[in-house]
């Protein structure tokens, strides 16, 4: 159900994207953002140009790589059965599976190993630890 979405407009939300940016590019800062407002204001479109930027970058080093963007999630009206915590936590960890091999065996044994985990109803602390905490 992933579709299209919108992006900022040249020269629209400078000040906040900066600010954003700021806070991403620097890593003694908390990289947790909560962005809120009222409906239609534009809270979907700054989210989207970011995680649009930030999946583009990389830190490299001599023998490592960053990469800046470890998933992207959204809830919807539109989709109220999957606006759920439970949803959430399997659309990042799929995501992050994907892009960081190093966790794939251990997400895929987790899995194995309780495949009730993947029940959205499950209690979101056992998601977290299993498919998150160990994992990781």
């Amino acid at each position: 159900e992933h579709q299209l979405h919108p992006k900022c407009l040249e020269g629209t939300w400078v000040d906040l994207l900066s600010y954003i940016y700021e806070l991403l590019d620097n890593p003694k800062k908390n990289r947790l953002i909560w962005l809120h407002g009222t409906a239609g204001i534009g809270k979907s479109a700054v989210v989207f140009t970011i995680a649009e930027r930030m999946k583009g970058l990389k830190v490299t080093g001599q023998t490592n790589v960053e990469k800046r963007l470890g998933g992207t999630f959204f809830f919807s009206c539109k989709h109220m059965k999957h606006c759920t915590a439970g949803y959430f936590f399997m659309t990042l960890v799929y995501q992050l599976a994907t892009k960081f091999p190093s966790i794939q065996k251990d997400v895929n044994r987790a899995i194995c190993d309780n495949p009730a985990l993947l029940d959205p109803d499950k209690f979101l602390c056992d998601q977290m630890e299993a498919l998150f905490l160990k994992p990781l």
